[in-house]
């Protein structure tokens, strides 16, 4: 397929900058894949699809605070650090992106909170607007870690326009987030309250829990008309036995599976055995999804409403049907759905 089979008008008034009040009232549109018929009602009447022995697989990934405002030696100026990854622990070497990037080359010390609470040298260029850097720290890795947290903000997306607040520390993670390590939430669990969880609990539903930190290149944009040609950035995922199990036992009992967003649908399918069960792995997957693609784990998948042209719009297309998704989405924003990190939710069964 081609990139420009993803277009279609967002008007900006639908990305949503702020979250909903409460977690579970967002809107949710149910999209059935066999007959491409639409249902509209609250997030919390997810409970009304799912029933005893059921899984909903979930990203247990945990957002750190990413984004740090650091000074530039000599001439002070501001630059924005965005934190990628850590690449050795020992060495306090990070994987960053920086801006504005012409102004930072290699040897270049960037100090960070009013008292230079952490100082960086900048020790390579590794794209336009990365680097890598160093953290010149002598303290423990629980005190670095502190300072992190005082110095760094909530990476929301840059298409919200307002300053993180305390509040977006609470609300732009998951309530199960566990295993940090990501830049950005996976946002379709974001719709989860502890309430709805445990009601879903209660009707014997099963939670199957995996790991994949999100990074920056699930975002970033397609620059190919031909998607066959497009690379994804490479992304650490954790599929751990227990969940495994859980996900292989519903598989043989023909029970509902349902990926709770696309992060988890990525981790899944970048860890099937050969007899299309769901194998325990630690790993990277640098996997695309792109129709025709043939799932072999989940058959229902909750996720948010993308953006154009995005390789998350992609994946889903593969999943609920193009000619199905592009209908959907259409009546999406005729209904003025909200779209994107904060939006509303999608249940394709």
């Amino acid at each position: 397929m081609k990139l420009s089979q993803f277009k279609f008008n967002l008007p900006e008034s639908l990305l949503a900058s702020e979250p909903t009040e409460n977690r579970d009232e967002s809107r949710l549109m149910v999209l059935h894949r066999d007959t491409g018929k639409i249902e509209h009602k609250i997030f919390k009447d997810v409970l009304e699809y799912f029933d005893d022995k059921d899984v909903m697989i979930l990203n247990n990934t945990k957002v750190f605070p990413a984004r740090m405002y650091g000074n530039k030696e000599k001439t002070g100026a501001t630059i924005e650090v965005f934190l990628l990854r850590e690449l050795n622990k020992e060495l306090r070497l990070w994987d960053v992106l920086v801006d504005p990037a012409r102004k930072i080359r290699v040897g270049n010390k960037l100090y960070f909170g009013d008292d230079d609470l952490l100082v960086a040298e900048v020790v390579d260029n590794t794209t336009s607007r990365g680097r890598t850097i160093r953290f010149l720290f002598d303290g423990t890795d629980e005190e670095f870690r502190r300072n992190i947290e005082i110095l760094g903000e909530t990476p929301l997306p840059k298409y919200i326009k307002r300053k993180a607040t305390p509040e977006d520390k609470f609300r732009y993670q998951t309530i199960y987030a566990k295993n940090e390590g990501a830049v950005a939430a996976p946002t379709a669990g974001l719709h989860f309250s502890r309430e709805l969880m445990k009601r879903l609990e209660l009707k014997g539903v099963d939670f199957a829990e995996v790991t994949l930190h999100v990074g920056l290149g699930t975002f970033r944009t397609v620059e190919v008309e031909d998607l066959t040609k497009h690379k994804m950035d490479s992304e650490q995922f954790i599929i751990e036995e227990a969940a495994a199990r859980t996900v292989n036992k519903a598989i043989d009992g023909k029970r509902r599976i349902c990926a709770v967003g696309t992060t988890s649908m990525r981790a899944i399918e970048s860890s099937v055995s050969a007899d299309r069960h769901l194998k325990a792995a630690s790993d990277w997957t640098s996997k695309f999804i792109y129709p025709p693609y043939d799932f072999s784990i989940a058959n229902s998948m909750i996720t948010n409403f993308h953006t154009p042209e995005s390789t998350l719009l992609v994946m889903i297309a593969a999943f609920a049907g193009y000619e199905n998704l592009m209908n959907a989405y259409e009546v999406a924003v005729k209904e003025k759905y909200r779209f994107y990190s904060y939006g509303d939710a999608m249940l394709i069964i």
